[in-house]
């Protein structure tokens, strides 16, 4: 497993802090549970995941490209 250091202010570091008592965790299972909400992953972590959905999907390619195409229209469309 890879170390980072990051610089927060003293304010951000007690609240993070705090948290990773109140649930049990610690400061980097906290963070790693965070950038999983994001969908931050890794590039096999995320091809696995399309492999995965395409196989339940029974779509063609060009089939799920129109459904693509038509939710990034529909998202651009709210305001």
């Amino acid at each position: 497993m890879s170390r980072l250091t990051i610089t927060l202010s003293e304010e951000r570091y007690r609240a993070l802090k705090e948290a990773a008592v109140q649930r049990h965790k610690t400061i980097g299972q906290l963070i790693d549970e965070s950038l999983d909400f994001y969908g931050i992953k890794s590039r096999e972590s995320a091809l696995d995941l399309v492999r995965r959905a395409r196989a339940r999907a029974r779509l063609t390619e060009d089939e799920a490209l129109a459904v693509a195409q038509e939710e990034v229209k529909a998202v651009r469309r709210k305001p």
